[in-house]
């Protein structure tokens, strides 16, 4: 099979087209024929040698795709051979075929391309997982989520805004700034003009804002411990800012406030196929009447991976870069 594979740690263009043998497929697995793979950041990451794949899972890069079932182990589950599914895999998507424990397949949402499915996995199972489990975003509450025009980002204020949060965000430009308010966000912030903290508190009447999903970390932690209620909590990640950061204890202790941080991609398959049900309950149904879109900025041919990464890596994007495959 075609396959990207990272020919050693480096620039994008050490991402290079390659054939691969075909994976082989184990008890509770399914192989899906890729049509379409997102781009993420933790794709770069591994391919600069920073996010080493873990035990056990493939070298290629890609944490999910969209495609068709072709075989696996389907006894005990409602797919079959033929149907098409997303899937959150722990690598192995930049391919024409890849492998995925059962319990993280997902029919594609009714009325859905198979590239706009292959948009959903990473991105819907990292906010459900931080900001309504582990944050426990909760009626009425209120959610800041940094870096709103990301992949992670556009999900989270579509999903939130959805359920009936309010939602504010920051971005770094003012037409990111104006993408985040059209997917959903009350105010977006623009980071680089404005002082996100005295923002949320203005918008707040000084209370702050109840959970921030965080993507940053580093420097953004005293600040965004200011703009938070009591009883408020930030769910970190990624430290795209530094993995070191400022904490006031004090005001940990005094305001019962809660900091969190996870990575899913080494979590276990039933951790992540519980997270899939919750998905299919609350969230398939508002992708099929369309409350909640799939945001795609490029899509690049399987063998442009490198280009892609390097648009990744410029931050010009607003929502999902893709890989078409087929």
């Amino acid at each position: 099979m075609r396959a990207i594979e990272i020919t050693h740690p480096g620039p994008a263009d050490v991402l290079k087209l390659c054939e691969r043998p075909m994976p082989v497929v184990k008890a509770g697995e399914v192989l899906i024929k890729v049509h379409a793979a997102g781009v993420n950041r933790p794709d770069v990451f591994q391919r600069t040698g920073n996010y080493a794949p873990p035990p056990g899972a493939s070298d290629i890069p890609g944490l999910e795709v969209a495609g068709e079932i072709v075989d696996g182990d389907l006894d005990y589950t409602t797919l079959d051979v033929g149907d098409h599914v997303c899937a959150l895999v722990q690598g192995g998507g930049y391919a024409e075929y890849v492998v995925a424990p059962i319990q993280q397949v997902l029919p594609v949402p009714k009325g859905w391309s198979m590239l706009e499915a292959a948009t959903i996995p990473e991105n819907y199972f990292t906010v459900w997982s931080n900001v309504f489990d582990r944050a426990q975003l909760s009626a009425g509450e209120t959610l800041l989520v940094q870096g709103g025009s990301s992949g992670i980002g556009v999900t989270a204020i579509q999903l939130a805004s959805a359920i009936g949060h309010r939602v504010f965000a920051t971005a770094g430009a003012d037409d990111k700034v104006a993408a985040c308010v059209v997917l959903g966000a009350e105010r977006g912030i623009n980071y680089k003009t404005e002082d996100f903290a005295a923002v949320v508190k203005s918008l707040t009447n000084d209370r702050g804002v109840d959970v921030i999903l965080d993507m940053v970390a580093g420097d953004y932690l005293p600040r965004e411990v200011s703009c938070l209620a009591d009883d408020g909590r930030i769910a970190i990640i990624a430290t795209l800012g530094g993995a070191k950061g400022t904490l006031d204890m004090g005001q940990v202790l005094r305001r019962r406030l809660t900091v969190t941080g996870s990575t899913l991609r080494p979590r276990s398959a039933e951790f992540k196929g519980a997270i899939a049900k919750k998905l299919k309950e609350k969230v398939w149904p508002m992708m099929a009447e369309r409350k909640l879109k799939p945001v795609i900025h490029t899509v690049f041919p399987l063998e442009q991976a490198a280009a892609a990464h390097a648009l990744m890596e410029s931050s010009s994007h607003v929502g999902k870069i893709m890989l078409q495959v087929i």
